[in-house]
């Protein structure tokens, strides 16, 4: 073994060591990093150009080569938070995130917060990405990242749902006498009806209406059933209306069972609203008085975002002040074959790495995915007291490669002073 040989050597021990001492840094640093996935060095051996094998003569010839790695695939502990917004995952995979210029990258990172533009974004300033359900479901585009879009809670914190269905279900008595002057339908003041019900609609711009529902017998087993906006109605009189009836409909009754047998729904529109469809297949003829059993619309007026949930499915809701719920996005998922070949950047963010296989996106639970974890953080994998026992053995490394390498300096000045 030459003694230039030994003192490369060992300079290339000095500098493996030196390398895992600053993944060893780099660890501890960000063992509080939410989302952090720790760098590991791993050694191997370096043998000089021309070596096949190493004989006695050729010991110390190369040296060490390290290789870094990243345990991204390694689930970090899952801890719960007080936020709504925060999310875990558990399991394999990743959110898609982007930066402000829309640029995708993937993150366990899940420290969500609203931005003053209702963005939610991370604590490197990364938008969550998701697939917007105002328009209904939607499917994952399996290979690419179109049609997500920063989720975003501004657009939805006011909002008004039109009415344009509901239910309503009440007993018509069927010993009622038919009526004898005009119907409701004739919208005069003298008018006749057996029953009547109000229900309230909501309009595009979220405001509240009141409809009038009249019940008449016409005949028997037969019924007819008006539609009114009460704002028409003449005050503390009801009929005549300033407009005519929205819908007026005949209702048929089994003769037998007492059950409606046509029609099974009425429609209607009120002024500034969308057309309401108002199921009447519950309504009844029955030897009793008249008694509603049910009455619902959908429809909701303007309310404030009170809170943001999200499922382990990836369904993002709005709840609002009025209790009311709507669902905003779906969060998807991406995974890679070799998620540890993953390249990291700045921000606990990662890209697609040359050997880590191409980005597949699906749905939290699908296929090999893991699931959300609202209301948690996935905290850093890294192990304290790993890294400092590793610490101390790169310490202990580095020190003997410099004995080694001093031992080596000494020799050469031997060598150098035997002339004299």
């Amino acid at each position: 073994m030459g003694l230039f040989g030994m003192m490369r050597t060992s300079v290339s021990g000095m500098q493996a060591q030196s390398n895992r001492l600053s993944a060893v840094a780099d660890n501890i640093a960000n063992s509080d990093t939410t989302g952090y996935k720790k760098f590991t060095t791993e050694f191997a051996q370096l043998v000089a150009p021309g070596v096949q094998s190493l004989s006695t003569s050729e010991v110390g010839s190369g040296g060490v080569l390290t290789d870094l790695r990243q345990s991204v695939s390694q689930q970090g502990t899952i801890a719960y938070t007080n936020s709504s917004t925060d999310i875990a995952i558990s399991g394999s995979g990743f959110m898609i995130v982007a930066d402000t210029s829309g640029s995708p990258f993937l993150t366990r990172s899940g420290s969500f917060i609203a931005d003053g533009d209702g963005r939610l974004v991370n604590s490197a300033n990364m938008a969550l990405m998701g697939y917007n359900l105002e328009n209904g479901p939607v499917s994952a585009v399996a290979n690419g990242f179109g049609g997500l879009e920063e989720v975003s809670i501004r657009q939805f914190e006011l909002i008004a749902t039109p009415t344009t269905s509901g239910a309503f279900q009440a007993n018509l008595p069927s010993e009622a006498a038919a009526i004898t002057g005009p119907a409701p339908s004739a919208n005069a003041a003298t008018s006749e009806y057996t029953s009547k019900s109000s229900l309230v609609i909501v309009d595009n711009l979220g405001a509240e209406k009141i409809v009038d529902l009249y019940f008449a017998k016409t005949a028997t087993n037969t019924w007819e059933v008006s539609v009114y906006n009460q704002a028409d109605a003449t005050p503390n009189a009801g009929f005549p209306y300033a407009n005519p009836a929205m819908t007026t409909t005949t209702l048929a009754f089994d003769a037998v069972t007492g059950q409606l047998t046509a029609p099974a729904s009425v429609t209607f529109t009120i002024p500034d609203g969308s057309a309401t469809t108002l199921d009447l297949s519950d309504m009844s003829q029955l030897a009793a008085n008249y008694t509603v059993y049910n009455s619902e619309t959908n429809g909701r007026p303007p309310s404030p975002i009170k809170q943001i949930d999200i499922d382990e499915e990836g369904t993002m809701f709005a709840r609002y002040g009025d209790g009311s719920f709507r669902a905003l996005y779906q969060i998807p998922l991406a995974n890679v074959i070799s998620p540890d070949q993953l390249t990291a950047q700045t921000g606990s963010i990662f890209t697609e790495g040359q050997d880590s296989g191409d980005i597949q996106i699906g749905f939290p639970g699908d296929g090999n995915l893991g699931i959300l974890v609202p209301g948690a953080l996935e905290q850093s994998n890294v192990d304290l007291a790993s890294e400092l026992t590793m610490m101390i053995s790169s310490q202990r490394g580095y020190t003997a490669n410099s004995k080694v390498f001093q031992t080596g300096s000494d020799l050469l000045d031997v060598l150098v002073n035997l002339k004299r």
